[in-house]
């Protein structure tokens, strides 16, 4: 898609608002294309991004944010990840970040960043997958299950949500360690929620 800006066609940014173009992190996205090039991996733009892949089946991407460059591996909530080094994103079950600061953080690791590759590699080539939770495998937390109890409306609205929705709201409210900020999560997403809407919506 693209964009006319005073006259002038200008291609429209295809790195998420998130995200920032390869030229904020060029040093970093070089050293980590060479670390998985050098595992046997293939180079692929997907969503506007360096992916790399095994067979044609995803295994690593290359992603850029405000204050880090990030490997996300696919299958990441299966890998083993002894040293604490992958973070999970957002509400997703399956795939984890590997997390640099900058340059300095790739060179140091590299050791670390060559072994899960391999390790995903791997995973992959076992045929492994995640299992993804359904909605009905995941404990409501009590709050929102009493205010869903209080409200019919918002029941209804809750039950009609799709799936990922469902999720999405479980695990942001479950997420809470005090049961005083879980409730007052549910109050805060209740108005979307009766709006048919996700989480981020």
């Amino acid at each position: 898609m693209q964009t006319n800006t005073a006259g002038k066609i200008t291609p429209k940014a295809r790195h998420s608002p998130m995200e920032h173009p390869r030229h904020q992190y060029p040093r970093e996205t070089e050293a980590l294309q060479k670390i998985a090039e050098r595992c046997g991996l293939t180079e692929q733009i997907k969503w506007g991004k360096p992916c790399y892949t095994l067979d044609g089946r995803n295994v690593v991407l290359i992603q850029r944010f405000n204050d880090y460059i990030a490997l996300m591996f696919f299958k990441g909530a299966l890998m083993k990840d002894p040293e604490n080094l992958l973070s999970r994103i957002g509400e997703m079950e399956a795939p984890r970040h590997f997390r640099f600061a900058g340059i300095s953080d790739v060179i140091r690791l590299t050791p670390k960043i060559k072994a899960y590759i391999e390790e995903a590699i791997d995973l992959e080539k076992s045929g492994a997958n995640v299992q993804v939770k359904r909605p009905a495998d995941c404990k409501i937390p009590d709050e929102l299950q009493t205010k869903l109890n209080e409200n019919p409306d918002l029941k209804t609205a809750f039950a009609a949500l799709t799936p990922g929705r469902q999720k999405g709201y479980i695990f942001q409210i479950a997420a809470a360690k005090q049961s005083a900020t879980r409730a007052a999560r549910v109050e805060k997403y209740a108005p979307k929620i009766l709006a048919g809407k996700g989480l981020n919506d």
